[in-house]
């Protein structure tokens, strides 16, 4: 390659940083100010200033981290200049699309673990491919790779998250039996020697411990630090006790130290063990590429990278230039305020938020001996020690209208100061550790040992631990297999691989965090909407119409897909119905805070109170529509991979026609959402009528085929099951209109027809059954109550007619 095939590749991989920087810190941004926002000890602003400054000094500190790119996992003197730059190359374009593809799909990762094996799969390839067309043998591969190093960094990596978890659990423990949740009175006579303890920690790990990595350190101060470092310690933490201890005195929170300092000490180390991932490789390459031209640019498959094995310091600038740009993505990504939002919950002792992650097998496995272990312990543990360990952990009564803090002072800064010495340990041993896994793993530990792992919410929690340390294998096993082949390609294939793969990676970056997500809005809507009716309806007009479209679109695949007999494509459609049923049952589970509001606002109104439950009954109505879709889906990918009979001929053209009537239900939602006025609504409730008039046609018919010609039961089966699908969604769609109508009366304030009062005293069950039966039976939705009451009546009949005809497509059939 040229060298302005080499000067572009250097260019791309220096943009690359400053993206990665800003989606970096926009992802992780989380993991140093959840704890502060989550106690509320201060404003954002402040905590904000704080953790900026913390960013901006701890990227002064990870010059030492830097050669983890450089010559961490390899030997770069037996590698040509031709050679690490294929191998940086492959480096940061896999590592880009890597962890935009587990972001996209939701899935734990972590930029330090997919960093560490990118940088052993691209090495392994380069050493392969030497030595396969040196003719050598591939044994040899050890001789490039530093195979001992990368061993002890996976260890350490792996190790951290148990480490994190077991100490954020004990010292959490601990803390909690010496303050308790009532910690006002041992905290007026220990919060002094707290203070001092968790001020010298932060010291000692960070600045002292941390000092050898900080690119402006003079070989003198460090020799001092080590040469006093025990009469250093015991200065500070006497000194600072006593300043803790006169705060206390004169009623000062130190508190709002302890935590603003934690989460100084938090973003520092995140600063310092992170920055190499987002800009290692590429200030990596950018030095050889210099030692390449000062050397007069000789050939670059024979000029040897002796110059990597040597301990340089990164220029200063680089790293404060590295560290302004996170302090501005800090202040500017409204994608890590969200997350920040988001994450708090997961941590905390509240109840009622949807979980961030689902139960697993293992989970409930590893739950149910919890439980068990936890009876057990009851029997063998002294009474009065049980005794003294619950009076330590009685719960401070909440005041009525008083907003709960996700977690308490104590917890946040054992966070803060736990998570940050975990890490400046490992980076002062020039270990890349994930902050976080650490973080998460800490937070996790301190929250099972605060007793907020109820049964509510234990399984969900260790199901997330589970979640997450499979995550961590998961990503090291994708980013070495990736970057292997990416690596092997750019050597077969040349510049038409590494141009190829450049404008993959920019696609990718574009698509995935410039292009704004639908869903993502919705659900920022619905976080905003509480105890605001207004802002209810806007999230309901919005919703109905998207998720009806989600549905019938997910439906009219998998039935298009069912008769070409595309399993591949139906298990798709599957996924899609999963992630829509997914998405309206997080959005429905605002219904729990909306109703938790209520405490906090005792002169919520009746018509307040009212817009919350045709929000519960809207979403509950779209999830059971949802529900029906993924199933029939289900029964769909199982006749298929059995390999049963497709049906064709009039069961096929029922099925075809009655599922494309669906888009003109489509199209009245969408009026509906706009103009929810009465005349729209019979519009929908006579277009369902017409097409559930038309599906138990479809039914008798079927029992006339049977006799008629030869069908199997599984086919029958299936061919009721879509038939009950599509009556199932365009029923509850017709309520859901009919809730969504309701709701516009009680935002505009105007007079409830009766149908609103029918939505309102006459539903049966959660998801307004009975009110959909009704609205199919009449012709126009402003009937007198009697008239309602009387052609109910009719629909349990047609009911039995119903259930009736399937026996006879039973009996029919098992007769054949």
């Amino acid at each position: 390659m040229s060298e302005s095939i080499f000067l572009i590749l250097v260019i791309f991989l220096l943009l690359l940083a400053s993206i990665d920087l800003f989606v970096g810190v926009s992802n992780d941004a989380v993991n140093f100010l959840n704890s502060a926002v989550g106690c509320r000890i201060t404003s954002l602003r402040v905590i904000m200033v704080v953790a900026s400054l913390g960013v901006l000094f701890g990227a002064t500190f990870s010059s030492g981290m830097m050669e983890i790119a450089r010559s961490g996992m390899f030997n770069p003197h037996l590698f040509t200049f031709h050679d690490v730059m294929i191998i940086f190359f492959a480096v940061m374009v896999t590592d880009v699309l890597i962890l935009n593809l587990f972001n996209s799909l939701g899935l734990p990762t972590s930029t330090t673990v997919t960093i560490v094996f990118d940088l052993l799969g691209a090495a392994v390839a380069a050493s392969l491919y030497k030595l396969y067309v040196d003719q050598n043998s591939l044994s040899f591969v050890f001789d490039y790779i530093k195979s001992d190093k990368a061993i002890t960094i996976v260890s350490a990596i792996l190790v951290s998250v148990a480490v994190a978890f077991i100490s954020g659990a004990l010292v959490q423990f601990i803390m909690r039996l010496l303050f308790s949740f009532k910690f006002e009175n041992a905290y007026k006579y220990l919060g002094g020697v707290y203070t001092g303890f968790a001020l010298t920690a932060i010291i000692y790990f960070l600045v002292m411990k941390g000092a050898k990595g900080a690119s402006f350190m003079r070989p003198e101060y460090i020799e001092y630090i080590n040469t006093n470092t025990s009469s250093i310690l015991w200065t500070c933490f006497i000194s600072l006790s006593v300043l803790g201890q006169l705060l206390i005195f004169i009623k000062f929170n130190v508190f709002k130290i302890i935590i603003l300092s934690g989460t100084f000490a938090l973003a520092f180390s995140f600063a310092g063990n992170d920055l190499v991932n987002f800009i290692g490789v590429p200030l990596a390459a950018l030095e050889s590429f210099q030692v390449w031209l000062a050397n007069g640019a000789p050939a670059s498959d024979s000029f040897m990278m002796h110059s990597l094995t040597e301990n340089v310091k990164t220029p200063t600038y680089y790293l404060v230039i590295a560290g302004s740009i996170m302090v501005v993505t800090l202040w500017t990504s409204k994608k890590a305020h969200k997350v920040l939002q988001t994450s708090i919950s997961l941590s905390s002792s509240n109840r009622g938020e949807h979980e961030q992650f689902g139960a697993s097998t293992p989970g409930r496995i590893i739950t149910r001996f919890g439980l068990g272990v936890s009876r057990a312990s009851y029997k063998v543990i002294p009474a009065f020690m049980l005794a003294f360990i619950g009076r330590r952990y009685e719960k401070v009564p909440m005041v009525k209208g008083e907003i709960p803090l996700p977690f308490d002072y104590i917890r946040a800064s054992v966070n803060l100061v736990l998570a940050s010495i975990l890490i400046s340990s490992a980076t002062s041993l020039k270990l890349p550790l994930s902050t976080t896994y650490v973080t998460f793993m800490v937070a996790m530990g301190t929250s099972f040992a605060d007793g907020a792992w109820d049964r509510e919410s234990a399984v969900y929690r260790i199901s997330g631990v589970i979640t997450v340390i499979a995550g961590w294998f998961l990503t090291g096993l994708c980013a070495f297999t990736a970057t292997f082949l990416v690596c092997l390609s750019f050597y077969n294939f040349g510049t038409a691989a590494i141009f190829g793969m450049m404008a993959l990676t920019i696609f990718v970056i574009i698509k995935t965090n410039f292009v704004k997500s639908k869903t993502t809005q919705t659900v920022k809507m619905v976080i905003d909407a509480k105890g605001d009716n207004q802002k209810i309806l806007q999230v309901v007009s919005k919703s109905v119409p998207n998720f009806f479209d989600y549905n019938v679109e997910c439906l009219n695949k998998a039935v298009s897909n069912f008769f070409e007999d595309n399993e591949y494509q139906i298990r798709k459609a599957r996924n899609k119905a999963s992630n829509v049923l997914e998405e309206i049952s997080r959005e429905r589970s605002a219904y729990y805070s909306m109703a938790a509001d209520r405490q906090k606002n005792e002169k919520m109104s009746k018509a307040a109170l009212d817009a919350m439950h045709f929000f519960y009954l809207t979403f509950s109505n779209m999830r059971e529509a949802s529900k029906s879709v993924k199933y029939a889906i289900d029964q769909a990918v199982v006749h298929v991979a059995n390999r049963h009979t497709i049906f064709e001929g009039r069961m096929k053209e029922i099925i075809l026609d009655l599922t494309s009537r669906l888009e003109k239900i489509c199209n009245d939602m969408r009026v509906i959402a706009n103009e929810p006025t009465v005349e729209n609504v019979e519009t929908i409730i006579k277009h369902a009528r017409k097409l559930n008039k038309d599906i138990s046609k479809s039914q008798v018919e079927l029992v006339n085929l049977i006799g008629q010609q030869t069908v199997s039961m599984h086919s029958s089966e299936m061919f009721l099951t879509f038939l009950q699908t599509i009556r199932e969604v365009s029923s509850r769609y017709v309520a859901v209109a009919m809730q969504e109508r309701a709701l516009a009366q009680i935002v505009s304030g105007a007079a409830p027809t009766p149908i609103v009062h029918s939505a309102q005293e006459d539903i049966e069950d959660d998801a307004g059954e009975t009110l959909v039966d009704k609205a199919l039976a009449v012709d126009t939705i402003i009937e007198t109550e009697t008239s309602l009451h009387a052609d109910s009546d009719k629909d349990l009949k047609a009911d039995d007619e119903s259930v009736e005809v399937s026996q006879t497509v039973k009996n029919q059939t098992d007769n054949k």
